[in-house]
């Protein structure tokens, strides 16, 4: 074999070997990606299944059963009630400090979330301004968190209290 042909078969065998490496790169990346997509969006998925749980139950402990026509009827302590337990939660604030961490939960074999909850009044005029006193407006930030994730998933809504006469 003369010296010609070794070198444009070593070039050859070396641009193969670069082409297998950016192609197996080029995968590995895409499963990287695939699997963070699916994490986001199962986290996305849980912080709305929280988020909807919390807006279909009644706006106040004392709204649960009867309207309210003044601010002082409402609740000023946020939080569940002495006895209440997930998923028996009777009104929106009942989720304030609410906490589900899934490792060993047999349902998420494919990470481990940990999901929180946190209600608070709002003022009308800015609803990303807290209020110490109770107003017609609560918002409940849940974040979800993963090791198996880069960023934490945050979903807030504000829900307003109504009543039909």
């Amino acid at each position: 074999m003369n010296t010609g042909q070794t070198i444009i078969s070593v070039g050859a065998l070396a641009l193969l070997s670069m082409i297998i490496l950016r192609i197996n790169t080029t995968f590995l990346n895409t499963n990287s990606i695939l699997y963070e997509s699916k994490f986001n969006i199962t986290a996305m998925s849980l912080a709305t299944s929280i988020v909807e749980e919390a807006t279909s139950k009644a706006f106040d402990e004392n709204t649960d059963s009867t309207s309210a026509s003044a601010l002082s009827v409402l609740s000023s302590s946020l939080g569940k009630d002495a006895g209440e337990q997930y998923p028996y939660f009777d009104d929106f604030d009942d989720f304030d400090g609410f906490t589900i961490d899934t490792r060993g939960d047999s349902t998420f074999e494919s990470a481990e979330f940990t999901i929180t909850a946190h209600v608070y009044y709002v003022d009308p005029a800015n609803p990303e301004t807290k209020s110490y006193v109770p107003t017609w407006h609560k918002k409940i930030e849940v974040d979800v968190i993963s090791p198996s994730m880069v960023d934490t998933i945050r979903f807030s809504q504000v829900y307003s209290y109504w009543y039909f006469r």
